[in-house]
């Protein structure tokens, strides 16, 4: 299967627009891959995107917040390093 060589087991990715279209679609596929999802949106946060990666064996932790205001990232970053220990 293509998967075998697109193998993400034990990394954690940084996904922006998570809860919603194109972001949820890549965060979807690179846990099917094997990552663990630090999922990055501005408004709520679907519930049900927790418990899908949960299902898929993965850990979600998600973030809110305003990627127009760039002083935002460097909060990203911690908060995933403190959730998963590293990026």
């Amino acid at each position: 299967m293509i998967l075998d060589q697109f193998n993400l087991s034990g990394k954690v990715a940084i996904v922006t627009g998570s809860s919603t279209g194109l972001g949820q679609g890549m965060a979807f596929g690179l846990a099917e891959a094997g990552a663990d999802i630090a999922g990055v949106y501005h408004s709520a946060d679907p519930p049900e995107n927790h418990v899908v990666f949960e299902n898929m064996g993965r850990r979600f932790h998600g973030i809110e917040a305003d990627l127009s205001d760039m002083s935002s990232i460097g909060a990203i970053i911690d908060q995933t390093l403190e959730a998963f220990g590293r990026i």
